[in-house]
């Protein structure tokens, strides 16, 4: 997905681009979404104040912002059939201290121009059907069908002059004197630049990789369920994540299946898949059963996991990096991809046109953690 969001910007600005893909597009983490697209980062507004100041968190909460409208933009303009939906979001606490910090957290929005409503107890009863202390209810985000919007991105960048390489596994990146080149077991590319969209450090760049930590979450999908079933669980049309850490989300598909998230684990080697997965996709099944208990009696259709990459202030890292001359990066996006990836879009092609702003700053490597 941010690859493709990539290439259509440049190819959009008259940049010469090609995409190499190491199996198909669309595929692994992107497939695995369940597409949130939230206006606000993994971390609260308090916890990046306190790394970062006030003022920079605000800007990383309005950049955030931004690239949401950005995004939604970019999909109905170009007209993609994906089932983009607007939504309402509730972030909510079910722990009287969890509530309290919560509530802070909205004064806090609130005082640096963010808008939203606090939801009492009640109105999270009557909105959700969750038996919560409290929540904020926030507009503009939206969801979509991932796979559907980054097959039309592409689509759209190839109309714009970008080539496509799919199953074309770079095997080795040269840096010379202002270029770089790029080997395939097929032939090779010459170019000004290379961005590095993987998500987080492959093998070629391992000296990165201790910026990041891997993990696996998990989604599950009800089949399509019935008026009455939906009526029962009391979950209205809005997306609804928690404070818990990892955290857990839950939004309606267009056919009214349940999609229910989260439940995050690190990666560890020596793991075996079998059993993780057993273990992980029956504990956020629990959990959710323990927020919808009608949710007892509603089968689970399919589950599956997913691969995502986490930096210490779940913040992307997004530019050049000095041991990498020619390079530019988009990694380590956390839960938030697809908002991230409009972001990189959009601050490397400034990189790229030699535009300098403050905020490029802000996801540079080397950033005061």
């Amino acid at each position: 997905m941010t690859g493709a969001l990539i290439a259509l910007e440049f190819a959009s600005a008259g940049v010469s681009v090609s995409v190499l893909e190491r199996a198909l597009v669309g595929r692994g983490s992107t497939a695995a979404s369940s597409a949130l697209l939230l206006q606000e980062p993994d971390k609260e507004m308090a916890e990046l104040t306190n790394r970062y100041g006030r003022a920079a968190s605000r800007r990383v909460w309005q950049l955030t912002h931004d690239a949401v409208r950005d995004l939604i933009e970019i999909l109905k303009r170009v007209r993609i059939d994906c089932g983009l939906v607007e939504r309402d979001a509730i972030y909510f606490a079910r722990e009287p201290g969890a509530a309290d910090r919560l509530r802070e957290e909205f004064v806090r929005r609130t005082n640096a121009g963010f808008s939203g409503h606090w939801l009492t107890p009640g109105a999270l009863r009557r909105q959700t059907g969750i038996a919560g202390r409290g929540a904020i209810r926030t507009s503009g985000n939206a969801q979509f069908n991932p796979y559907k919007a980054c097959l039309g991105l592409l689509k759209a960048a190839e109309q714009s002059g970008a080539k496509l390489f799919e199953r074309s596994a770079v095997t080795r990146i040269d840096s010379r004197r202002h270029r770089v080149r790029l080997h395939t077991r097929n032939g090779r590319i010459d170019a000004d630049r290379v961005v590095i969209a993987t998500g987080y450090a492959t093998t070629q760049f391992r000296p990165l990789a201790g910026r990041f930590r891997l993990y696996y979450t998990y989604v599950l999908a009800t089949p399509p369920l019935s008026d009455s079933e939906r009526r029962k669980l009391g979950l209205g049309a809005v997306m609804i994540w928690d404070t818990k850490r990892p955290y857990h989300y839950a939004r309606w598909t267009a056919d009214h299946r349940l999609l229910l998230g989260g439940g995050d684990r690190p990666v560890r080697a020596g793991e075996r898949r079998d059993i993780r997965f057993t273990t992980a996709t029956r504990e956020l099944r629990d959990e959710f059963e323990s927020l919808l208990p009608g949710l007892t009696d509603i089968e689970i259709e399919r589950a599956w996991e997913g691969l995502f990459a986490m930096t210490p202030d779940s913040l992307p890292y997004i530019g050049p990096h000095r041991r990498y001359p020619g390079h530019l990066f988009a990694l380590g996006y956390g839960g938030n991809g697809m908002t991230f990836g409009i972001l990189a879009a959009r601050m490397l092609l400034e990189q790229w046109q030699g535009i300098r702003s403050p905020d490029h700053r802000l996801f540079r490597f080397g950033r005061r953690r």
